[in-house]
């Protein structure tokens, strides 16, 4: 389905590209939570139609990013930390099944693909380089995702993630943190490296359950 949006080149973009770009300003923090959603408004920026902004909003709805209230309309859906905690451990349960799937389907260029990822991130560690140790975390996992080739549970895991994305972005750039979750993302692609299936799952659930202890001790 099109929507009437244009992206500056007199291009008409799909329902799914004006989803995207909401999708990213609520991830980024742009749009705050519990920010209200007025579809005029959205219509207004982005050069869309009331009826398609609503299509957008849905969809981001079904992820679970944006909800809708009774005679208010469409706002970002606030996440509590304890809903933050329960989306984290229900991703190490996913992430555990496709961490024992990459180990047994890993070829020779995944695992060389994976190695200069750890080799990126320790490098980053030495360097004190958060921004970039954080991109090379979200690398690992999103590779470990792709070799599983569990599309289920990868779709999944992309809504979950989106969820509580807030809490992880505050997490990754807290001092020291680097430090703590390195060892873990080596274990983990030293598992998957090895074809240690049992490995891989163990290191990726002990990893995800630390996220989740962090995020619960950051509402102390």
């Amino acid at each position: 389905m099109a929507l009437e949006t244009m992206d500056g080149t007199g291009r008409t973009l799909t329902a799914a590209e004006l989803a995207d770009l909401l999708r990213t300003a609520i991830v980024s923090g742009e749009l705050v939570p519990n920010q209200r959603l007025v579809e005029g408004d959205l219509a207004a920026e982005y050069g869309a139609s009331r009826g398609n902004i609503r299509v957008a909003l849905s969809e981001l709805s079904v992820e679970g990013l944006v909800e809708r209230v009774q005679n208010r309309g469409a706002r970002v859906r606030s996440v509590s930390v304890e809903e933050a905690v329960e989306i984290t451990e229900v991703r190490a349960a996913l992430e555990a099944l496709c961490a024992r799937k990459a180990a047994e389907r890993a070829t020779d260029s995944d695992i060389t693909e994976l190695q200069d990822l750890a080799t990126r991130m320790k490098d980053a560690v030495d360097r004190g380089d958060r921004e970039s140790y954080s991109e090379g975390n979200q690398a690992v996992h999103e590779k470990i995702i792709a070799m599983s080739a569990q599309k289920t549970a990868a779709s999944t895991i992309q809504r979950l993630r989106g969820q509580a994305v807030r809490f992880q972005f505050r997490l990754a750039r807290q001092p020291g943190r680097p430090a703590v979750s390195l060892p873990q993302h080596l274990a983990i692609i030293d598992a998957v490296c090895a074809h240690d299936a049992d490995a891989a799952a163990e290191a990726m659930r002990v990893h995800l359950e630390s996220v989740a202890d962090a995020i619960r001790a950051s509402n102390k």
